[in-house]
């Protein structure tokens, strides 16, 4: 069964962020439960990066399933631009109150992506509403990614993942970013440096809106800077009169040590864009939140001034209710409790790492934990080696990190640590 099933795969199926002719076979999942991966060739795989970060409660967790199940006998979908229904006004209710009492509208779309297209759209199109057409021109951060459509794209063109469609993209201003990492020397001026660069761009073009990746850079090399850097952004983004985008795609939903990257930085944004652990993993979904203020000016007595944007399956029930769920999860005392100690765990060990000469900017925010490997390794060694011991990573490049679901094991954890110390020589374990 499974080589059939391998060999149907690479007849019919085209797979992501993939070189199909030299990458090696995909191993077939079975199932899932908590944070493993159950293989068709009987491995149990501890998912440390919680399925390109979107699982936070694990596989198959059985309250989103319940509920997913639940929904699904009593609405399934239903066109949202004529039809309102409980789980989305519940869950658009829930955001507004978790998030900022500012940001109090919610748009739905299907993944992050989308999220930040809406974003973008609706930045534009707020200044045209308001009368200032000259309010046109973008500005993003050096090696910022936000997703695969085309405004996405271009917001992200730093990143080096879209080089094949350059012609199309359209421009945007690029700003460095001071990524940070622990005994970093030099934070001060990196954030000087970037700061200057933002307030002479803002002097220079009529900007619509900065848009930023609160705290963590993540497929950009999960790069990090400070809460306080973050607070300058704003106030120079604001005094310039430009509305502040946060992509909290990734960061959203605890992955900081916090429920948002925007309540840990105390930062309030214009608009922020939500996917990836929105439904827990379970269903496509995106929201974008926005201040009430920027609404209004989308109200009037014809289309000229509606926001004309949507998708099949804005708002679908079942990613609706998928949501409350995951929430609920989220915010129970358990699950806080764990996400403070994966943080804890991660902080202590990795100080075993800080004299080790084979990897460089050690960097850690709540329970994402990231390193550069040096020119003589390749992460390749560390993902087979993780591999062979029952773990999964996917490395960014040179980029090693872990980000795992929230449910996990404090004996994996320290496990995958432990491979972590054996492959760079600080212990021998395996």
């Amino acid at each position: 069964m499974n080589d059939t099933i391998l060999s149907l795969d690479r007849k019919y199926v085209w797979h992501p962020f993939t070189q199909e002719q030299t990458s090696p076979p995909p191993i077939v999942a079975i199932g899932g439960e908590f944070a493993k991966i159950f293989t068709q060739d009987g491995r149990e795989l501890v998912d440390m990066i919680s399925s390109w970060w979107v699982n936070l409660h694990g596989h198959c967790n059985k309250v989103i399933a319940n509920a997913i199940a639940k929904q699904a006998s009593i609405l399934e979908q239903v066109i949202f631009a004529d039809f309102t229904h409980q789980p989305a006004v519940m869950l658009a209710t829930k955001l507004a109150h978790l998030l900022p009492k500012d940001l109090s509208r919610v748009f739905y779309s299907d993944n992050g992506s989308t999220a930040v297209e809406v974003a973008l759209k609706i930045a534009l199109q707020y200044f045209s509403n308001s009368g200032d057409y000259s309010r046109n021109h973008l500005i993003a951060f050096d090696g910022g990614y936000h997703g695969d459509t085309v405004g996405a794209m271009s917001l992200g063109k730093s990143s080096g993942y879209f080089r094949a469609w350059e012609n199309l993209l359209f421009s945007v201003e690029m700003v460095p970013y001071p990524a940070t990492w622990i005994n970093d020397d030099a934070i001060a001026e990196k954030e000087e440096a970037s700061l200057v660069a933002l307030s002479k761009a803002l002097d220079v073009n009529k900007v619509a809106a900065v848009i930023i990746e609160p705290l963590i850079q993540g497929a950009g090399g999960m790069r990090m800077c400070r809460p306080e850097f973050l607070k300058n952004v704003a106030k120079l983004v604001h005094d310039a009169g430009a509305l502040l985008v946060f992509d909290e795609v990734m960061t959203g939903f605890g992955r900081t040590g916090a429920l948002f990257a925007c309540l840990k930085s105390a930062v309030v944004p214009d608009i922020i864009c939500l996917s990836k652990g929105l439904t827990g993993g379970f269903l496509p979904m995106g929201a974008t939140v926005i201040k009430e203020s920027i609404y209004q000016a989308f109200l009037g007595d014809n289309l000229h001034h509606a926001f004309l944007h949507g998708h099949s399956y804005t708002a679908n029930p079942l990613g609706c209710v998928a949501g409350l769920a995951s929430l609920d999860l989220l915010l129970s005392k358990d699950c806080q409790f764990r996400i403070s100690n994966i943080e804890t765990i991660c902080r202590n060990r990795i100080k075993a790492l800080l004299d080790s000469r084979k990897i460089l900017n050690l960097r850690l925010t709540g329970t994402v934990v990231a390193f550069d490997l040096r020119d003589n390794i390749t992460a390749e060694r560390f993902r087979k080696m993780f591999l062979d011991n029952g773990f999964l990573i996917r490395p960014l490049g040179s980029v090693i990190y872990f980000i795992p679901p929230y449910c996990i094991d404090q004996y994996d954890l320290n496990r995958a640590w432990d491979i972590l110390e054996e492959i760079l020589g600080l212990r021998n374990c395996i």
